[in-house]
């Protein structure tokens, strides 16, 4: 699977599952809408990182490390309330975002070999 497809899902995950939490609460808090906020930024960038470009990748790339440490909180949160439902929303986000940073980090490393491979 390429960087941007990954990417890609990671974005409707976000958006999705932060949705869910927020309309499917009885107390609704802003806070359970970052994450849609973070998908929605992610998901401009798409077109960016399918080019290969660098800046916006980096940007992605940066993006999607904060949610993935910010997404912590939350699961503490959520499994020091004993919310099932809320535990895996966030875990779903948590490992859909770590993929996303590992085909990110991939993606880099075969950039530079290929520039290295070149540039030889």
């Amino acid at each position: 699977m390429k960087a941007h497809t990954i990417s890609l899902v990671n974005s409707v995950i976000l958006i999705a599952m932060s949705a869910w939490g927020y309309f499917g609460s009885d107390t609704r808090s802003f806070t359970a809408l970052i994450p849609l906020f973070f998908g929605v930024v992610l998901l401009l960038c798409y077109q960016g990182v399918k080019t290969q470009n660098k800046v916006i990748a980096h940007v992605a790339v940066l993006l999607t490390l904060v949610v993935l440490v910010a997404l912590f909180k939350p699961l503490k949160g959520a499994i020091d309330r004993s919310d099932t439902e809320a535990t895996i929303r966030v875990s779903v986000m948590i490992v859909a975002s770590a993929l996303s940073m590992v085909y990110f980090i991939k993606s880099f490393i075969d950039a530079r070999k290929e520039r290295e491979k070149s540039d030889a």
